[in-house]
């Protein structure tokens, strides 16, 4: 994983308008992210999908159509051309951010042509169930790439590299149809019985020629991209060696055997799953900790109800905080999305103080909590994360003491460093009535006066000759206090 005081953004949400131009944007971005602290950018799924430029990518078509040929009415895809994707990524590593690219290898969408496949169907909500007997039906399963040809490769798909696919253009029904000869892989989440099925064309990992394709592909990608990392779509719907090996082999010829960094989306608030997880890939690949974002969303819909000390109960961050990677939101969870568990403005401030200032995980910044989701009314919070990005950039350091007491106030104190001049904070919040907490910040703040940066607390508070300090906080609120005399605006 990456450094303690690193800090991601992922670059992109839902909504974005279809006008290929993220690449260009992103790339004049690059500046402004470098100086607030961001080091690690994660751009969405650059190749194109079945939706051409209204694909936000995870309909993945051709794995190697950067956005280079006419493909699917289009030759940009939805964020812009090939020559784009890789210039912003050169000047975002000229600013000393390194760029994470998504990476999707669960299943392919928007076939070209269809084929008369042997299948069964399975029982939507419980895969290890089926419904009929072998039955032809009629698959999107067969990938020529006509504009693209034989460029980069040749390898065209048929039915004998998927598992199975949701739709009989025979008989224009939705289901789960798994083909003949075919079987769910066993390692992957048991939600459903077996979760190997999501979506689209599922792709089969035991097919060797497959397996040697996207190791193949794998490889063409990072060696033309330069990129720093992954972050890998679905692993829970991927058997769980697949990863491993297929990093080992990129990082084998392409890496001088380095670890290349990368962080994958498991999809569960069971913590004793991702752990499993965790256990079958050796500890190889970090996760997003979704549990964490479910606390926090419980949290701003309870009305004050929620517990604030079990915040980090059931938490990646809490269990593996050297796998953890902590967010707030992203697009899975945005208003209208399938995953919709939007975190409520108001707990905002809050979420974003805990996985911001806080030393254990490494934190991911939403594109659209800071620029926005203009399609669902959503304004951008960039005044507010502008201060808590710069408040991690220069005071989040040392050594942390938690106070998780009380069921509707908590805190928690940085106590700073020697080697950042003036570091150090108290953070204090509540999700019902105002409150206040005595905390200690360290004798290194003995004698001095703190106040609360984001103004929610007007009045300073005096820290003793022993470190101790009252913080407070206004009903609902959350104030994060830094020296006097030191400034984030």
């Amino acid at each position: 994983m990456a450094n303690n005081n690193d800090c991601m953004m992922q670059y992109f949400e839902w909504y974005l308008p279809s006008d290929s131009k993220l690449w260009n944007k992103v790339r004049d971005d690059g500046t402004h992210l470098s100086n607030l602290g961001i080091n690690y950018v994660w751009l969405p799924p650059a190749y194109k999908g079945a939706g051409g430029t209204n694909d936000v990518g995870y309909g993945v078509y051709d794995l190697y159509d950067l956005g280079e040929f006419n493909q699917k009415g289009t030759i940009p895809t939805k964020y812009g051309t090939k020559e784009e994707y890789l210039n912003a990524i050169k000047v975002l590593k000229e600013n000393n951010i390194k760029v994470l690219a998504d990476i999707v290898l669960n299943h392919k969408m928007g076939a070209d042509e269809v084929e008369e496949v042997l299948a069964v169907q399975d029982d939507e909500n419980n895969r290890n169930v089926s419904l009929s007997n072998l039955t032809p039906i009629k698959a999107w399963t067969k990938y020529t790439f006509a504009g693209r040809g034989n460029v980069y490769s040749d390898f065209k798909w048929d039915w004998t590299h998927f598992h199975g696919i949701d739709w009989d253009e025979n008989t224009k029904k939705v289901s789960v149809y798994k083909f003949y000869g075919k079987k769910w892989d066993e390692e992957v989440d048991k939600e459903k019985g077996n979760f190997d099925y999501l979506m689209g064309a599922d792709i089969d990992m035991n097919n060797n020629d497959v397996s040697n394709e996207l190791i193949k592909w794998g490889k063409w990608y990072y060696d033309l991209t330069k990129v720093d990392g992954f972050r890998l779509d679905a692993v829970k719907h991927i058997r769980a060696d697949f990863f491993p090996k297929w990093l080992e082999e990129i990082e084998k010829e392409l890496n001088d055997n380095n670890p290349i960094f990368t962080v994958g989306e498991y999809w569960s608030i069971n913590i004793d799953a991702i752990k499993n997880y965790i256990e079958k890939t050796d500890g190889k690949i970090g996760l997003f900790d979704v549990p964490l974002h479910y606390n926090m969303y419980k949290a701003s819909i309870s009305n004050g109800e929620y517990n604030l000390s079990e915040i980090f109960e059931g938490t990646l961050v809490k269990e593996r905080p050297d796998l953890a990677v902590t967010f707030v939101d992203n697009h899975d969870t945005q208003i209208g999305q399938a995953l919709e568990s939007w975190v409520l403005d108001w707990f905002k401030p809050h979420s974003y103080s805990l996985i911001l200032l806080r030393q254990e995980g490494i934190p991911c910044v939403f594109y659209g909590d800071y620029y926005g989701v203009p399609e669902k009314g959503i304004n951008p919070k960039n005044e507010l994360l502008d201060k808590l990005l710069k408040v991690r950039k220069y005071f989040a350091y040392g050594e942390q003491e938690d106070y998780l007491l009380s069921t509707n106030v908590i805190g928690f104190v940085r106590r700073g460093d020697y080697e950042h001049s003036g570091s150090g904070l108290a953070v204090v919040m509540s999700d019902k009535e105002a409150g206040s907490i005595k905390m200690n910040i360290g004798k290194n703040h003995a004698n001095s006066v703190f106040y609360d940066c984001l103004g929610n607390v007007k009045d300073k508070v005096y820290v003793d000759q022993n470190g101790n300090g009252i913080f407070s906080c206004k009903e609902g609120s959350v104030s994060v206090w830094i020296r006097d005399g030191q400034y984030v605006n």
